[in-house]
């Protein structure tokens, strides 16, 4: 994760982590794909839980057992441990990983242009599902839990790097308002994949929504959050709408990425601190050992992210290897596809990526994850370049769910050194970044499911 520090991270309670080794980074890519192995090995689960079902696939398994491991590292013996400063590594390559994930989902959406384009004004105005749905749902919930300034922090967005930066800029991250958006971003990090993904899952079994709406519901502005909701919904969809859906929630995602940001800083954010003080009078109950307790959870500004890792050209290699060896791993065990049809498509992926990050270091203000996407999009239209049908060939036989598990191991390594504070911020908190993430996926939901 891309790490937003203020002067406050040099206080932070932990220590600072050792330099990582070039044998440590090793260890961490051979760790992380021995997760991804055992992940597909287990395979899908699913349970019935009232009138739907939950499905729990791979990737969350993934995301389960490197959480535990990086959490267990001084009981692990020292060949097979990821300490403090591996976990920091691995939010880093988490970013660079999340590149190549960018880029299959941006064919998809070039590839299937027309299908998506069929979304029309839904996929427009399912938008403001996303940015109002947090406030909607967990700004209410948070004055009854009885949290006051935080609430805005943790409910005018899902929280990502985006949201952090928008809260350090306008309150500073020693606000209340920054342990708010904080706990909503470790909230997010730790849980918020395993609970989308029940959450999608369940909400799909019930069938009272079209599988475009939740599709759109699923592109909340997060990779590894869409990955996991969409994962269990187009699990439980015919292969024929796999494609479809895909591309309709790769291009809410995207839409959400570049458009929700100027939505959270103009609409959203201005609109939840006005029902704040609207709304706090009336709902707010908080008592003087309430306010205690707060700040007794209430982290160091900045200390969950304290964790920067100098990334190198060198770290991003790392990246995309540990990524094309976790998707052939992926696809080969669950797809039955073979390693050499997986490595030829991941190395159209990592060229697409090499190319457009070589123009990033020549053009510094350019932004990588936009460009990339417009890029890839781009290439995946039908007939638009000569190579088009090339690349979506090659690339087609690279199955959607497989870039997820490797993503989620990495997601899973790197929020493990931030459990300790994690459990520092009382249960009040989770409960309301949870609710907001709940927000903006039923939210959005629902308005695409007006138009369909």
């Amino acid at each position: 994760m891309d790490a937003v520090t203020t002067p406050s991270a040099a206080a932070s309670v932990v220590p600072a982590p050792a330099a990582v080794t070039g044998g440590g980074k090793l260890r961490l890519l051979i760790v992380t794909l021995v997760v991804v192995a055992l992940a597909e090995f287990i395979g899908p689960a699913q349970f019935q839980a009232g009138p739907g079902k939950v499905v729990l696939l791979p990737m969350l398994w993934a995301l389960l057992m490197a959480a535990a491991w990086g959490a267990a590292h001084n009981q692990l013996p020292a060949v097979v441990r990821i300490d403090r400063g591996l976990q920091g590594l691995a939010g880093g390559l988490l970013n660079a990983a999340l590149l190549l994930f960018v880029v299959k989902l941006s064919l998809t959406v070039g590839g299937a242009l027309p299908l998506v384009m069929k979304a029309g004004w839904a996929l427009f105005f399912q938008e403001f599902g996303h940015a109002f749905g947090t406030l909607a749902l967990g700004l209410p919930l948070a004055l009854i839990l009885g949290i006051k300034r935080e609430a805005v922090g943790s409910t005018f967005s899902v929280g990502r790097e985006g949201n952090i930066a928008i809260i350090g800029e306008k309150y500073g991250m020693a606000s209340a308002e920054g342990r708010g958006v904080l706990a909503e971003y470790i909230t997010g990090t730790v849980l918020g994949a395993l609970f989308i993904a029940v959450l999608a899952g369940f909400i799909a079994s019930l069938n009272i929504f079209d599988p475009r709406s939740l599709a759109m519901g699923a592109g909340v502005g997060s990779g590894s959050l869409m990955a996991a909701a969409l994962g269990t919904i187009t699990a439980q969809l015919p292969p024929h709408m796999v494609e479809e859906v895909t591309a309709i929630a790769a291009a809410s995602n995207l839409l959400t990425m570049v458009v929700g940001f100027y939505f959270t800083l103009f609409l959203s954010l201005p609109a939840c601190s006005w029902l704040y003080y609207k709304l706090e009078p009336v709902l707010g109950r908080l008592t003087a050992r309430g306010r205690q307790a707060q700040e007794e959870a209430a982290p160091d500004a900045g200390s969950a992210l304290s964790h920067a890792h100098g990334f190198t050209l060198g770290d991003s290699l790392l990246a995309w290897v540990l990524m094309t060896g976790g998707v052939i791993i992926a696809n080969a065990v669950s797809y039955k596809v073979s390693p050499l049809a997986s490595l030829e498509g991941m190395l159209v992926i990592v060229a697409i990526v090499a190319a457009i990050t070589a123009l990033k270091r020549l053009i510094p203000r350019l932004p990588l994850v936009i460009t990339l996407a417009m890029a890839a999009t781009a290439i995946g239209i039908p007939g638009l370049f000569p190579f088009t049908a090339t690349v979506l060939e090659l690339t087609g036989k690279l199955n959607f769910l497989a870039f997820t598990t490797p993503v989620l191991a990495l997601a899973g390594f790197s929020v493990a050194k931030d459990l300790p504070l994690f459990r520092r911020l009382g249960w009040r908190i989770v409960v309301v970044s949870l609710a907001a993430t709940a927000g903006t996926f039923l939210g959005a939901t629902l308005i695409a499911e007006f138009f369909h």
